[in-house]
């Protein structure tokens, strides 16, 4: 189906559809920590979440023989995922396939049967303007490419079985398909959330990182300008910059010192917006056992704003 058509189709399904939700991101750029607090903050009964790297067309051990990496468009099933995603779209249900990250291995499909909200995570979610058409708001994990690659160690030797060599060495195998596949889907996402300590600041290793959002003008964001006041502005700012492509945009920081009584202000701001009789969500934010990050808990909030939004 043409990505226009899909749209139309879309558009005029109403309430009966879900809302769609891609993040979209290298390896390890923060996926799956970002999907895990959206879905508990709303309950798995109400949303459903899948990642596309189960479309992978070969397992661990054929790649090894091959000349491109899983990041490659060739290594997956693009064009099975782009069906499955317009399923989805519609409400309908898909039998995805399933590659367990931790064997290395493609195992038994799982039927996947859309709630009111589905968010879509992985590599290669924006590739094409098929699949784009599939979403109601798109987000691009950018996080700083050293913040990433250590992310990506501590995660592969710890729960995959990799030295630290490997996965420096498949880091610069992958890094031509990186720039040529995964980095442009920067330019279609609304959101583009940036995790990196502030560059303006030499603060001790151990700081919480920082965030940089930014909102572009492709779907509706909340008004923020109330919220900051002149004394918020060290921990927390909002100002009109440019993208990439020169167009205004507006860029939302939020410091990693950012003290929790701060970021409440923001968050309950948010959250008031919905005019929701609902609490705002206590889960937000958790980045390991009782470990919280506060631009973390804000973007996610502001995710949750969106899809939330999407159905009022």
């Amino acid at each position: 189906m043409p990505d226009k058509l899909l749209r139309m189709e879309r558009a005029g399904s109403g309430p009966s559809r879900p809302v769609m939700l891609a993040i979209a991101g290298d390896s390890a750029a923060g996926k799956t920590t970002l999907t895990k607090g959206l879905v508990e903050a709303l309950g798995a009964d109400r949303i459903t979440s899948l990642c596309v790297d189960d479309y992978h067309r070969y397992d661990r051990q054929e790649r090894k023989g091959l000349p491109f990496t899983a990041l490659h468009p060739d290594c997956n099933y693009v064009q099975i995922m782009e069906q499955h995603l317009q399923l989805l779209a519609t409400g309908q249900p898909v039998l995805k396939p399933v590659y367990d990250h931790h064997t290395g291995q493609l195992t038994r499909p799982e039927l996947i049967e859309p709630t009111k909200f589905v968010i879509v995570e992985g590599l290669l979610p924006l590739h094409t303007r098929l699949s784009r058409a599939c979403f109601d708001i798109t987000v691009y994990l950018d996080p700083l490419e050293h913040i990433r690659r250590d992310w990506k160690i501590k995660r592969d030797v710890s729960k995959r079985g990799y030295t630290p060599e490997q996965v420096l060495a498949e880091l610069d195998k992958r890094e031509p398909e990186s720039e040529a596949f995964i980095r442009p889907q920067r330019s279609a996402a609304d959101i583009v959330v940036q995790f990196g300590p502030i560059a303006t600041r030499h603060d001790p290793p151990d700081t919480p990182l920082s965030a940089e959002l930014t909102l572009r003008p492709t779907i509706p964001h909340p008004d923020l300008t109330g919220v900051f006041r002149e004394s918020d502005r060290r921990a927390m700012h909002l100002k009109l910059a440019r993208d990439e492509d020169g167009r205004p945009v507006d860029a939302l920081h939020v410091h990693g010192y950012v003290p929790r009584e701060e970021s409440r202000l923001l968050e309950k701001a948010i959250w008031t917006k919905l005019d929701t009789e609902t609490e705002l969500p206590s889960s937000l934010g958790q980045i390991g056992e009782g470990v919280r990050s506060e631009p973390l808990a804000i973007t996610q909030l502001l995710l949750l704003y969106h899809m939330l939004d999407s159905v009022r």
